[in-house]
């Protein structure tokens, strides 16, 4: 893994967040964006080289619903630049990591994305991202 590239905070209200993290942050969020595959709208904002993501559900059934009505808002997951992301996936499989599937998937701010399984992460949703190919 080369980097820390996100860490994704899941919040009922994206507005609402975006304002406060605007003003924590002391600028505004610089993306927003809808993964309707994931059930979930996004908003980016970047401070030192890292960037924070916003996630709000779209509709009931999308895992960050299920984990705002499990856990409430806060810190879902940290993800990780991992370019070739297959290389790193079969690398971390083979040392006993469990994937949540089998292959990426097209996530936000032109990634393909995977996550390892919290339950062999010490309950940590880890993302493993990559820029999409042109």
């Amino acid at each position: 893994m080369k980097k820390l590239e996100h860490i994704g905070i899941a919040v009922k209200n994206l507005d609402e967040s975006n304002a406060l993290f605007a003003k924590i942050l002391g600028k505004p969020h610089y993306k927003v964006e809808e993964v309707e595959s994931e059930g979930v709208r996004t908003s980016f904002f970047e401070v030192g080289g890292i960037k924070i993501e916003l996630l709000e559900a779209t509709r009931a059934d999308s895992p960050i619903a299920k984990f705002i009505e499990k856990r409430g808002e806060g810190i879902h997951h940290l993800a990780f630049d991992a370019d070739p992301v297959e290389d790193e996936m079969k690398s971390l499989s083979d040392l006993g990591f469990a994937l949540l599937s089998d292959n990426p998937k097209s996530g936000a701010d032109n990634k393909e994305i995977v996550f390892l399984h919290p339950k062999t992460t010490n309950g940590v949703l880890i993302e493993l991202c990559q820029e999409k190919k042109k």
